[in-house]
């Protein structure tokens, strides 16, 4: 078994690009030195924020490289090497691992979506984890999967010693509770979003990978602090006051405004990629209001 401590806060980090839509690898470097003057535990790099599908396969390495080499040891760096087959999967996985990737966050495969039901899914899974060389985690992203793993197969995938946990990021938070509940000693689950990091944590979370921690960092690592300080009532204020700014990096504008967010908050957000867009001014306009409100810049 390849144990892993995943405690804490882990953004996904988004992957910038330069005016040509080139990778500008030494942005990222410089937004990863800054994330690690704060509290945050580790960084996923490569994850439906890092507009890993936009990505080619030797973009993906140069990524992975350029992050592990601002990283230090002591945080994790968790890379997304979901593929729609497994064989592909697995290959990206074994060369995160060389790279320097401590663990890797695995989205189930969904363009056969009718086709993938659970013996597929276990099949998919169980195999990548007998041959990583590195710990999984498993990614329930329904939003942009179309699939939504069930408490039911988490639990039977946990039973994996490989399959160190999962960042579950369907907001169902009865079903969190109940992967809590029943899984195997070892296994940790993330909360998937900012949205609902407390609650997650009170009910035996280990952290969070969250979008907003691109934006907010300090805010998400004092959510964190404050639950395991047992300050609920100052947890609880401030999860409340993060809500509606997450919902704007995320589900409302997504990735193009993180991005912009990141701008304004003194990091390097940039463009993205075609075929998303730039947020549109009255997009922007909204966008920051939702922030400054809330304090984060």
């Amino acid at each position: 078994m390849l144990s892993l401590n995943l405690s804490g806060i882990h953004p996904p980090i988004p992957t910038p690009f330069d005016k040509e839509g080139d990778l500008a690898l030494d942005r990222l470097r410089e937004n990863l030195s800054r994330w690690c003057e704060t509290e945050l535990a580790g960084f996923v790099v490569l994850g439906s924020n890092g507009e890993a599908v936009h990505l080619s396969e030797g973009e993906k390495r140069a990524v992975l490289r350029a992050a592990r080499e601002v990283i230090p040891a002591d945080r994790l760096l968790i890379a997304g090497t979901g593929e729609q087959s497994t064989r592909a999967t697995l290959e990206l996985t074994c060369q995160a691992a060389d790279l320097g990737a401590d663990a890797a966050l695995i989205a189930p495969p969904h363009y056969y979506r009718p086709k993938m039901d659970t013996a597929a899914l276990e099949r998919h899974y169980f195999a990548l984890a007998d041959a990583s060389p590195i710990p999984i985690l498993l990614y329930n992203v329904p939003v942009y999967t179309g699939i939504d793993l069930t408490a039911p197969q988490i639990l039977r995938l946990a039973e994996h010693p490989n399959i160190v946990g999962i960042k579950d990021s369907g907001d169902n938070i009865a079903k969190i509770g109940t992967v809590i509940g029943g899984a195997p000693p070892g296994f940790q689950v993330l909360a998937g979003s900012a949205s609902f990091l407390y609650p997650a944590m009170v009910l035996g979370a280990v952290g969070g990978v969250c979008a907003l921690a691109n934006v907010a960092p300090r805010e998400c690592c004092q959510v964190f602090d404050l639950v395991r300080a047992g300050d609920h009532q100052a947890a609880s204020a401030l999860q409340l006051r993060l809500i509606p700014p997450n919902a704007a990096v995320t589900s409302q504008f997504g990735v193009p405004g993180l991005k912009q967010a990141l701008d304004w908050a003194g990091y390097y957000g940039g463009p993205v990629r075609s075929p998303l867009s730039p947020p549109t001014d009255e997009e922007r306009a909204e966008l920051r209001r939702v922030l400054i409100e809330a304090g984060l810049i």
